[in-house]
């Protein structure tokens, strides 16, 4: 094995107990996008061990793939847009977002009722209701069962900024808008993660935490890290040595010759790329490896990143290195690889590719 995503389950399931404890309300734990890389079945086994009494997902067929694995708690998908397998996702008792009367008109025609939860657009200017909101207030609701209403934050990782506290005003009106003509859904949820941990006033019944119950900070910049949030990252990614070796002073490494050696020194071929999800514009991260950091010289290649090991280091061609990890050693955080690729840790635990195989610890899911 030349690469591999180490996953701690335990870690996501403990990060899950607290998030829970913060706001003492039902959490839907986001997992969509295969759990943002960590796995999805078995990350939703997980959360669900620790109380999430709720599944989150983008696309109906995640949800359906929890069903068909035989998982039973509640799942909302909702990013279904109109002209999907509505009676499908019924049939598997799987909850839909509505954010369009088109949806809504196709979703009541079931023969068999579904159950929706309203998402309204309450300035992230996204999904949701806006245009169409009157519309809405005065449709026929009696074929389906009106079970959430909810919305997105678009800046809950600012605290104090004052779009979160009029998105929260407006979602409160909309709220009171569905109560006057009868639509009182017994589920409301706001918070996102970062709400979640800041913000007490928008929990609602339930929140829905994605990026936090795998232990990653929504923003480490405005909110602090994974340890000062009480979160223990879940994915440690791991890979071989290809290839140690000496290189002289002034040699140019990689396509395009980005970069050359100052001094002698040793390399180190990692053997993984960008296919496997290692951003190719990364610049500042690396690997740790012998008890310390070796940073990524040149350019990322498909397969394989070079790193500047030092001339004393003692790694050879074999070893494996931690390519991130939870920090705690010294080792380089997905928030490193985030800031070092101009993006965020969500990106980065995401785009980790299924070349990668994920291994779960402890292996009793």
């Amino acid at each position: 094995m030349r690469a591999e995503a180490r996953i701690d389950l335990n870690a996501v399931t403990k990060n899950i107990e607290h998030l829970k404890a913060i706001n003492g309300v039902e959490l839907l734990a986001v997992v969509k996008a295969d759990a943002y890389g960590h796995g999805l079945v078995r990350t939703a086994q997980a959360a669900l061990k620790g109380g999430a009494t709720w599944l989150g997902v983008a696309l109906l067929e995640e949800a359906l793939a929890l069903r068909d694995a035989g998982v039973s708690a509640p799942i909302l998908a909702w990013l279904v847009q109109p002209g999907s397998d509505f009676e499908k996702a019924v049939e598997k008792d799987i909850d839909l977002a509505v954010s369009s009367i088109a949806a809504l008109n196709e979703i009541s025609a079931l023969k068999k009722k579904a159950r929706i939860h309203i998402e309204v657009d309450t300035g992230m200017g996204r999904g949701g209701f806006l245009e169409e909101w009157d519309q809405l207030l005065s449709a026929d609701f009696s074929q389906v069962e009106v079970v959430g209403v909810f919305s997105h934050f678009a800046r809950a990782d600012e605290p104090g900024e004052q779009q979160n506290l009029t998105q929260l005003e407006n979602f409160k009106r909309a709220v009171a808008e569905l109560a006057a003509v009868g639509v009182n859904p017994p589920i409301k949820h706001l918070s996102n993660s970062a709400a979640t941990i800041k913000d007490a006033a928008s929990a609602f019944n339930m929140v829905r935490t994605g990026i936090a119950i795998y232990g990653l900070s929504p923003d480490f910049k405005t909110l602090g890290d994974s340890k000062s949030l009480g979160l223990k990252p879940a994915m440690q990614l791991r890979a071989a040595l290809y290839l140690v070796k000496v290189v002289p002073a002034g040699s140019p490494i990689g396509y395009g010759a980005s970069a050359v050696t100052k001094a002698d020194t040793k390399l180190g071929v990692v053997a993984m790329g960008y296919a496997d999800g290692i951003p190719r514009i990364a610049a500042g991260a690396g690997v740790f490896v012998g008890g310390k950091r070796a940073p990524i010289i040149g350019r990322v290649s498909m397969d394989q990143f070079v790193v500047d090991l030092g001339p004393d280091s003692k790694a050879k061609s074999g070893d494996w290195v931690v390519v991130f990890g939870d920090g705690g050693h010294g080792e380089y955080t997905a928030d490193d690889w985030g800031s070092a690729s101009q993006s965020i840790c969500y990106e980065i635990t995401t785009r980790i590719g299924p070349r990668v195989p994920r291994i779960y610890e402890p292996h009793v899911y």
